[in-house]
């Protein structure tokens, strides 16, 4: 476009000055031949117009939007039109409580009210690109600040409708899925009809109020402490259970001394006691009493 301007004023000043009035009227043909050159020069350039990669283009020709989007590459337009490049690669808007982590500084979480009227925050992270068939549509309806125009207000606008379907507590732990993906079939649907893909919702983080979370807390520890104790509960019966094994055992064994013994069998295992103590390499005396007596052994030492 510049060397248009340029090459179709210096054709003007080239004509301009082709009197013979004029001293300089001598240079007008090389001025008119340059500004046609120039002229020439800056139609080609004006009239291929390169589109990066991850882009599309929307052509613009005073006021009229035209309804196709240039791809990446080398693409031949009017060279009086404006083409407004759109990025169409993933894209991500952030909103945190946390300083300068977000798109806004300073503290840009999203607070909501819950189904107890309880006050949440919550930090958020869309993940979107433009589809690259609606950027005309969205030039035309929109313009370039999309991201504040759709993406911020809408995912706002959403999260806090949704919010109020759950209570602080579940939408902290047992419902949280739930609740992120009911969310983002609602901000999937705005979106697209506004030419946007969602591509994925990342709930980062969410934060109760204090009182809540010492509630959680005092939960947390009761419910510790009660498995605790049934642990404890458990071994004791389990200590229990093994004296009482071990109380059955004793009393089976004595039951079984007491009734299952004959005189025959205890002389018998005299007679082996005696053997082993003949067995061994220690002098010992052996006195001997009458029938039914048990013997007394005496070492010598």
């Amino acid at each position: 476009m510049f060397f248009l301007i340029i090459g179709l004023l210096l054709l003007l000043a080239g004509f301009a000055i082709n009197t013979p009035a004029l001293t300089f009227s001598r240079y007008s043909r090389p001025v008119k031949l340059t500004g046609f050159v120039l002229l020439i020069l800056g139609f080609l350039t004006a009239a291929v117009r390169q589109i990066d990669a991850g882009q599309v283009g929307v052509i613009s020709l005073f006021g009229n939007v035209s309804d196709r989007a240039l791809s990446s590459g080398l693409n031949f337009v009017n060279p009086l039109a404006n083409v407004t490049e759109f990025d169409t690669k993933t894209q991500n808007y952030t909103m945190s409580a946390t300083n300068d982590e977000g798109q806004k500084v300073g503290d840009d979480a999203i607070r909501v009210l819950t189904a107890d009227g309880l006050e949440v925050v919550i930090d958020l992270t869309v993940l979107y690109r433009v589809i690259p068939a609606d950027a005309p549509r969205i030039y035309q309806e929109i313009g370039t600040d999309y991201m504040d125009k759709i993406v911020r207000p809408i995912t706002r606008t959403r999260i806090r409708d949704n919010a109020v379907y759950y209570d602080a507590v579940a939408l902290y732990s047992t419902r949280r899925d739930e609740f992120q993906g009911r969310i983002y079939k609602t901000i999937e649907s705005d979106f697209r009809k506004r030419g946007l893909l969602l591509e994925q919702l990342l709930i980062r983080n969410i934060d109760l109020p204090a009182s809540v979370k010492k509630t959680i807390e005092s939960k947390i520890n009761a419910e510790q402490d009660a498995q605790k104790m049934q642990f404890v509960l458990a071994k004791e019966r389990q200590e229990a259970e093994r004296k009482r094994v071990e109380a059955q055992g004793i009393a089976d064994y004595q039951r079984i001394l007491s009734t299952g013994l004959s005189d025959r069998q205890l002389q018998y295992e005299q007679i082996k006691a005696q053997r082993e103590l003949a067995a061994s390499p220690n002098a010992k005396i052996v006195i001997m009493g009458g029938r039914g007596t048990m013997p007394l052994i005496l070492n010598e030492k």
